[in-house]
């Protein structure tokens, strides 16, 4: 049966328009989302997606991004086109509140002033607030002490 969608504007209510592109045009389009600079020569499935998100539409889509892609010289050079197991994984960013997460390390042993031969060093990874204290030990007395006295652990065990 003759596809007779070809060359129309579907429109979804008054919000979205997209243009269902000539059979014609097919090969540039693709070729303009696959091969041309901003194309990046990625698999059937992206290549797609890129042209599904300019607004452009026809009902072969992905058959014919699939076609165009395995036929590609450049990818059948490199031995494949980008999928989804060459590009970087999308993982959510965990967000973080001033405070809540900290390095602590010693420094030294540095030469004896005042009795004091280490220094405590405390970084918000968040704000870059840094504490640091001299001590005479490198113990982890002397940490749970500074936590203490900084007020660090009321705050965790509120």
């Amino acid at each position: 049966m003759l596809n007779t969608t070809f060359g129309m504007i579907l429109t979804y209510g008054d919000f979205e328009v997209i243009k269902c592109i000539l059979e014609v045009e097919i090969n540039l389009v693709l070729q303009l989302y696959h091969v041309a600079p901003r194309g990046g020569h990625y698999g059937a499935t992206q290549t797609a997606r890129r042209v599904l998100d300019c607004g452009l539409y026809w009902p072969t889509i992905f058959k014919d991004a699939y076609q165009f892609v395995s036929t590609c010289k450049n990818c059948q050079k490199a031995g494949m086109a980008m999928n989804r197991r060459h590009e970087m994984p999308q993982q959510p960013i965990q967000f973080c509140e001033i405070f809540d997460v900290w390095g602590i390390d010693f420094m030294g042993p540095f030469p004896v002033s005042n009795g004091y031969s280490y220094i405590l060093l405390a970084v918000d990874y968040v704000s870059r607030w840094v504490e640091a204290i001299a001590t005479k030990t490198n113990d982890a007395k002397i940490v749970v002490d500074f936590l203490k006295i900084q007020h660090l652990l009321p705050v965790w065990f509120a």
